[in-house]
């Protein structure tokens, strides 16, 4: 087997829309997430789609033993493929000032964002290093270059995000890996629904008066850089609409 990516949630956003985009240029797919019914529908629309080959496994990134065992099931063909890893599963809870905020909510996305990105990484990074190349994509935010106002937490870990991708770049380097940080603005997905959770009308306002990014403008922007040259490395990009000039700054339309 040749040519695997493998995908922390990928049930839906980003992380479905790489699933595609890496299927559809001929590259066999490993997709986690929780959602299980969700994966299993993901794994069959794939396949239809593109006659590749798909593993799934349900797992919480959040949970460290339940990322071991995940890793070490990985049937022998598919592990000796791996070749790129897209730390995708990550999430905002609530927005706010500080000391109105929720630890549930902080605990989360700490959980999520930065130990879950850790767990993964830790178990998957010996993979690539013994197959002697291999390519991280950490899914980061604008909001770990800038902060706003109610962003606290969420923009302290996509700041955590950007820190770890450099240093997994001076850790890796001897061993060929690549290293990529990918720093969305405003991008139309689950995100504010699971940000306000679950309000619609206010997880909708958010993208309202201007054309927000998708979900395929990252997923083509990273098949892009994986696709450059083994001598090539693109390490940090940041990505927006036309219509944001920064973390706060969106142009809507009356």
């Amino acid at each position: 087997m040749e040519n695997v990516v493998l995908i922390t949630g990928a049930t839906s956003g980003f992380g479905e829309a790489c699933a595609h985009i890496f299927a559809e240029n001929g590259w066999n797919l490993i997709i986690t997430g929780r959602r299980t019914e969700r994966l299993e529908k993901i794994k069959s629309k794939l396949i239809e789609l593109y006659s590749c080959k798909v593993l799934t496994l349900n797992f919480d990134v959040c949970i460290e033993k339940d990322v071991k065992t995940a890793i070490e099931s990985i049937p022998v063909d598919f592990k000796k493929s791996i070749k790129i890893l897209i730390n995708n599963a990550g999430l905002a809870v609530g927005r706010g000032p500080i000391q109105d905020g929720s630890t549930d909510d902080w605990n989360r996305m700490i959980d999520t964002n930065i130990k879950g990105l850790l767990y993964v990484s830790h178990a998957v990074i010996p993979l690539l290093i013994q197959n002697t190349e291999g390519h991280i994509f950490n899914i980061g935010s604008i909001a770990g270059k800038e902060v706003y106002p109610g962003g606290n937490v969420y923009c302290a870990s996509k700041h955590a995000v950007d820190a770890l991708s450099k240093s997994m770049r001076i850790d890796l380097v001897e061993h060929g890996i690549k290293v990529t940080n990918i720093a969305p603005g405003a991008a139309e997905t689950e995100f504010s629904l699971v940000r306000f959770k679950g309000n619609e009308t206010t997880a909708k306002s958010v993208y309202e008066g201007f054309d927000p990014l998708m979900a395929k403008d990252i997923a083509e922007t990273i098949y892009f850089v994986a696709t450059r040259p083994k001598h090539v490395t693109i390490n940090d990009l940041v990505i927006m609409p036309t219509a944001q000039a920064s973390a706060t700054v969106l142009h809507k339309k009356a």
